[in-house]
């Protein structure tokens, strides 16, 4: 018997948090810088709680066929992530280092996170199911929009240490 496409969607959703999470968690490991550090082990406990929430929207989905009401766990969007973005985060990833290429690679995770969740919110009928995806994309998109800050720092870094300016 084939499962619903809600349950299906919850299973690649958790697949890619997990993705995610991984992947943040490795990067922490292998940085020496404290305040790097400190911001992939954030990402990495923000990925954390995407799991916690799908899991149990995963099994009350399941065993009574209908997702439920949003828990507590969704008040917040991500927004306590944007203090740790400071100008030591900044300063302290070279633009060609490994944590550059993985604030590039995390940035891709971030937008397939934000489009699974922006097109499962639209095409979701029940209302618990549209609010639980709202909330994941809204946090994900301050994810990207985040590590995209970064970047945009780390690009104008080796464009001015480089002297690629035009003027």
């Amino acid at each position: 018997m084939k499962e619903p496409k809600s349950l299906e969607i919850i299973k690649q959703a958790i697949l890619l948090e997990k993705r995610g999470q991984a992947f943040y968690r490795m990067v922490s490991e292998q940085t020496e810088n404290r305040a790097v550090k400190e911001f992939f082990e954030m990402m990495a406990d923000e990925e954390t709680k995407h799991i916690s929430v799908l899991t149990e929207q995963y099994k009350v989905l399941k065993e009574e066929g209908h997702f439920s009401s949003a828990s507590s766990d969704i008040s917040e969007t991500g927004a306590n992530i944007s203090d740790a973005l400071s100008n030591e985060i900044k300063e302290n990833i070279s633009a060609a280092s490994y944590e550059s290429a993985a604030i590039s690679a995390a940035i891709g995770f971030e937008e397939s996170a934000v489009k699974l969740y922006s097109s499962r919110a639209d095409e979701a009928e029940d209302p618990e199911e549209k609010k639980i995806y709202s909330w994941l994309a809204n946090w994900e998109r301050q994810h990207s929009k985040i590590l995209l800050e970064i970047d945009k720092a780390l690009v104008e870094t080796i464009w001015l240490d480089n002297k690629f300016w035009p003027f």
